[in-house]
């Protein structure tokens, strides 16, 4: 948690220099290079990430097998990526210098393949070593960032050091693996374990590729149809929008046990407390919503500069989304405990295919206020509106309504 919270700092610090450093075009290209990749990223880990976990917690004595075989797949699935990358870079008409940072960035997904390694550490509630290694990179790369804006580098520089970034917690998690004893070596393929692990996973897989297309279309979309500085000025005001969401997972995390246990001793108690916690993720969105929109030009003057002056209108609108977003990940909770993971993953596809569909219509028509509006209702349709389709899934769309007009909010004068 102290790790996501100075990452959160360094990014809107040192993030928001890099960024007016960049200027919107510049910035622009390296947005829309992460968010290309981001949207094949699904592939690389193959949602196996928590599967280990659980896996490991249940048999440890097959600890080597199902890392071995885990690794395996995630490589097999980053090839995956490498190709579909290359054949995508055949057909557009991007700059060299785009493609180039491209081929970068899809090369790390092989590197992030030792992700297994932070699974196992997390299997065995030694986080922290992950988190001071991510730490002790982050820092380092914040540094070489300082250097090359003092020094004036090109845009180039930066993605290598984003590419740092992802070497360094490679290399740092295999220093700690092998300073607990153990070694890759070890390491062993199965099938039957392989075909296992994908037989639990595929379920996340879809997710992940439905919230990658849903979460980066938009900036995709942007480049096709508009300019780089278009996707800078939008990726700007989107960096910003989204540094709040960390807040309602850690709540929603922190408070889902005690949810649970409420299901088990009570219905009624069960549905009061996440009526609450719906209450809760509306009225700390609007906390967030509403001194945004009235400082927005101010906020953009102050950490980019007049450079990003279109990117005030953008943030006005996509910060409103937040309070969706946050619906959502309490939602994503109610889902998890009535076991209806599957109505979410249909839930978030809603999302994805509006937001696809509304950004053919509306950035072509209304520029970088299009897509943001086009984010907007995507993401009220997802978070919201989707839940009504089915009946098991409507009592949780009423509980989100009750909580947006602040219904319980102003009955019981209390939150929680």
């Amino acid at each position: 948690m102290s790790e996501k919270v100075i990452r959160l700092l360094i990014a809107l610090s040192i993030g928001v220099w890099v960024t007016r450093y960049l200027g919107p075009d510049q910035y622009g290209i390296l947005s829309y290079a992460q968010s290309f990749v981001a949207i094949f990223g699904a592939f690389s880990s193959l949602g196996l990430n928590d599967i280990i976990i659980r896996e490991l917690v249940k048999s440890d004595e097959k600890e080597n097998v199902i890392l071995g075989s885990s690794f395996v797949l995630q490589t097999l699935g980053s090839t995956l990526i490498i190709v579909m990358i290359m054949i995508s870079i055949m057909l557009n008409n991007n700059e060299p210098i785009t493609n180039e940072i491209i081929v970068i960035l899809g090369l790390l997904t092989f590197v992030k393949s030792f992700d297994v390694i932070g699974s196992y550490f997390h299997s065995k509630v030694r986080s922290k070593f992950m988190a001071i290694t991510g730490l002790v990179g982050l820092l380092i790369s914040s540094g070489m960032k300082i250097f090359l804006i003092l020094n004036e580098f090109s845009l180039i520089y930066f993605v290598y050091v984003l590419a740092f970034d992802v070497v360094f917690l490679a290399f740092g998690k295999l220093w700690y693996y092998r300073k607990f004893g153990k070694s890759l070596l070890n390491w062993r393929f199965s099938w039957s374990i392989s075909k296992s692990l994908l037989n639990d996973s595929w379920p996340l897989i879809l997710s992940s590729i439905v919230i990658s297309v849903y979460m980066r279309v938009d900036q995709v979309m942007i480049k096709e149809f508009l300019e780089n500085s278009d996707v800078g000025q939008y990726s700007a005001a989107v960096r910003l929008s989204e540094a709040w969401y960390f807040i309602p997972t850690i709540i929603c995390s922190s408070l889902f046990p005690a949810i649970i246990n409420a299901k088990m001793r009570s219905d009624e108690l069960y549905k009061e407390r996440f009526q609450r916690l719906y209450n809760l993720m509306v009225v700390l969105g609007l906390s967030i919503i509403l001194p945004v929109v009235f400082i927005s030009d101010w906020i953009i003057q102050v950490l980019y500069g007049s450079a990003f002056s279109e990117s005030a209108a953008v943030l006005n609108i996509h910060i409103i989304s937040s309070v969706f977003v946050f619906l959502g990940v309490a939602n994503q909770k109610w889902f998890i405990s009535e076991n209806f993971q599957a109505y979410n993953i249909i839930c978030l596809g809603f999302g994805m295919v509006a937001n696809v569909f509304l950004n053919l219509f509306l950035i072509p028509n209304y520029g970088i206020i299009g897509a943001a509006y086009a984010t907007l209702i995507s993401q009220f349709i997802a978070s919201v509106l989707g839940p009504l389709v089915f009946s098991k899934t409507r009592s949780s769309f009423f509980m989100m309504i009750r909580a947006l007009f602040l219904v319980q909010v102003f009955k019981d004068k209390r939150l929680l």
